[in-house]
């Protein structure tokens, strides 16, 4: 049986659980039985290299159901010849092959000496599957944005050289994936942190006829090569940009992969400087064809919570309105929720403070139920109220029977417990005093 040919970019969210359904489907084209690689050059140059890679491979094992082998290549530049080539070999022989997070400087520095590039291209034509995410995936294009260098070290904007595994399918272009970040807030963080002001100084710096590809975050393209079709999955849109040009292929979408090879052309901008987006008559698609897109439900991460961050204040809302509402079982179902999502994006190799600040929110939440269980969740009335009701019943015939001085005691005591009785035209109420 012949293998799948399939190359997969994703913007981020690579080991998160809103792309665990994009990570299946690509799986399941494969088959049950594949051989599945971590290449985890990206981030070999951190100390805590394998812990991220002890992280990925729980990741596919425990969320996606695949068993995931490292390459044991974290670094090519060891002089340990045995070591690289055996994982090289790896790299070769595996069906499927995944790269993510770290530096794409470094990985390229890696790579380019080695057979990595030849046996990611060697799939691309003749069999299996390359699914490259954030850092790596920047990598892969004719022209690479030297993310740390620019963003963290200040230096003025320039491409590195990237190893042009994409014109193996045709595509000459420049992967940017987490086009559309915003964490800056008061600046301008799109385009894998370039923003648009350095972008704009960079894209006549291109190659002849190259252009951007940009990839939203928790969004990915599976490329169909057999089929010649690229399905856009997951919460974004994936933009083809030309001198500040732009067209957007929203999620839902599956076009030609020649879509993705003209890129934006000026018969698909709407306005000439602004993003359009595109829809499927723009692009040439049959109303079938465009519609079969939006129905893969597989891959999509539809009703997903994106982010960690987003997923504490869901269960924050759901803790704070469970205790208002007195619903114990509701606020225990809060904490329980936002300790699963934990363990879930614990797994994702994206670094950030999202998880501290959740089990920050986590523990606030199991003191604020551990002090209303000190008070009493239920309501007191609830608690009370046949105690009451009983002495207000036995005060009702004791007044009927003239026993008024038994009457005023029944009254007096409950006074003395905090219960205010208040006799009103419609009868006898009581509450609870402050």
């Amino acid at each position: 049986m012949t293998t799948p040919r399939i190359l997969a970019i994703m913007g981020s969210g690579e080991t998160a659980p809103t792309m665990k359904g994009p990570h299946r489907s690509i799986f399941e084209r494969l088959g049950p039985d594949v051989d599945a690689v971590l290449l985890d050059t990206p981030f070999g140059f951190q100390e805590n290299a394998p812990i991220l890679a002890a992280k990925a491979t729980e990741y596919f094992r425990d969320a996606v159901g695949r068993e995931v082998v490292v390459a044991g290549l974290g670094r090519t530049d060891t002089g340990d010849v045995v070591a690289i080539e055996r994982g090289v070999s790896r790299v070769r022989n595996a069906d499927w092959v995944f790269a993510g997070p770290g530096s794409p400087t470094f990985a390229l520095e890696q790579w380019r000496d080695t057979p990595v590039p030849d046996a990611l291209a060697e799939k691309l034509r003749s069999g299996g599957a390359v699914v490259f995410s954030s850092a790596a995936v920047l990598t892969l294009g004719v022209a690479t944005v030297p993310v740390y260098e620019i963003y963290k070290v200040g230096l003025d904007p320039y491409w590195v050289h990237g190893l042009d595994v994409l014109s193996e399918v045709g595509l000459n272009v420049a992967v940017i994936p987490h086009y559309d970040n915003q964490e800056g807030g008061n600046h301008d963080t799109r385009f894998c942190y370039l923003g648009e002001r350095r972008l704009s100084m960079l894209e006549p710096e291109l190659p002849d006829g190259a252009f951007v590809l940009g990839v939203d975050e928790h969004t990915g393209v599976i490329m169909d090569l057999d089929a010649d079709t690229a399905e856009i999955v997951g919460k974004g849109a994936v933009t083809l940009r030309r001198n500040g040009e732009s067209v957007r292929i929203e999620s839902g979408n599956i076009v030609p992969i020649d879509v993705l090879r003209a890129g934006p052309t000026t018969s698909t901008f709407s306005t000439p400087s602004t993003d359009s987006h595109a829809t499927g008559s723009d692009l040439g698609l049959t109303p079938g064809q465009a519609e079969s897109g939006k129905e893969r439900g597989s891959v999509q991460a539809r009703g997903a919570i994106d982010s960690l961050a987003a997923a504490t204040a869901t269960h924050e809302t759901a803790f704070a309105a469970a205790l208002e509402a007195r619903d114990a079982d509701g606020a225990v179902a809060a904490i329980l929720e936002l300790e699963s999502a934990i363990v879930e994006w614990s797994r994702d190799t994206l670094q950030s403070d999202d998880v501290d600040r959740a089990r920050a929110a986590l523990r606030s939440m199991i003191v604020r139920l551990g002090a209303a269980a000190t008070e009493g969740v239920r309501d007191v009335r609830e608690v009370l109220g046949p105690v009451v009701e009983a002495a207000l019943a036995a005060r009702v015939v004791a007044r009927s029977e003239k026993a008024f001085a038994v009457s005023d005691a029944i009254r007096d005591e409950l006074v003395k417990a905090g219960i205010e009785v208040r006799d009103t035209p419609d009868g006898v109420d009581w509450l609870v005093a402050e």
